[in-house]
């Protein structure tokens, strides 16, 4: 029985996993595309009636802001926690890495669901704040803008604190060790010494919770109302509201080229396969 080479073996590896990216990613996304220049009428109709539309242009622009601010959120609010776990919390790291990954294992829904319920009128913290009477009526709390990027940066944090946790315990302690050793105080030796090598876990987690955030579509339908109408909640409107398929999958590829934009746009600035695949 004749050897198999080593780029016969490779090959019998990849095509498997190669056949299913075709037969469930390439062909739907082909499908889409095929929809946009078909549904109603033949042509590019749909895409000359969404950047015609000022709703479609608003909802694109709410997009983007929301998945910005919440970006900025996440890597706030995340760079303590990574910082926290990797350089002051060596006896419960495991407790406090558990903690990190406990959402993942908890529904995206559950988690929107609880936000309802602490945000509402009679939620938790509205309750609250009436009991030590700093209010005399119900904050609004959601279905608006707020609660959207309180739930969002809640649901995206894990996102954000994986990348820049894996980057800061590949940092040796050496370096600020030195830095203190010639002189510097905590805060040169931290700007200074410490903030640029993780930097390239700071762009990772930005440019993850950045990209999942433009598609996402549980939390801000539930806590926005239908007030905050992203944009792939308005997707969702015109395919099941108006039945208007068409408009939806240009809609949809509008959305993926921009995300691909986003990526294009990072990769000159940055390493993505070093910021995306490597963690050290």
């Amino acid at each position: 029985m004749p050897r198999l080479t080593d780029k016969a073996r490779y090959w019998m590896l990849v095509l498997p996993a190669l056949a299913i990216m075709i037969v469930f990613y390439i062909l739907p996304v082909l499908g889409i595309w095929e929809i946009s220049v078909t549904e109603p009428d033949l042509g590019f109709g749909n895409y000359v009636k969404m950047t015609e539309s000022n709703a479609v242009k608003t909802s694109f622009i709410l997009t983007f802001r929301v998945a910005a601010i919440t970006t900025v959120g996440c890597l706030l609010l995340g760079y303590i926690v990574a910082y926290t776990i990797s350089n002051f919390a060596s006896r419960v790291t495991p407790l406090m890495v558990a903690l990190v990954l406990l959402p993942f294992w908890v529904s995206v829904l559950i988690r929107s669901f609880s936000w309802i319920v602490l945000l509402g009128r009679s939620g938790l913290v509205n309750d609250t704040l009436r009991d030590l009477e700093l209010i005399t009526r119900p904050l609004r709390l959601m279905h608006n803008e707020f609660g959207v990027l309180v739930s969002m940066i809640h649901v995206m944090l894990p996102f954000a604190v994986l990348p820049m946790l894996a980057n800061m315990r590949g940092i040796s302690p050496s370096y600020t060790d030195a830095a203190r050793g010639l002189g510097a105080s905590e805060w040169t030796a931290f700007r200074s010494v410490y903030f640029p090598q993780t930097l390239p876990g700071v762009f990772s987690g930005a440019l993850l919770v950045f990209v999942l955030s433009l598609g996402f579509f549980v939390t801000p339908a539930l806590l926005g109302g239908g007030r905050v109408l992203m944009i792939s909640e308005y997707i969702t409107y015109q395919i099941q509201e108006f039945l208007a398929w068409g408009l939806g999958s240009a809609l949809s590829v509008a959305l993926l080229v921009a995300t691909a934009l986003v990526l294009l746009v990072a990769a000159r600035f940055m390493n993505l396969k070093s910021a995306l695949l490597d963690r050290h």
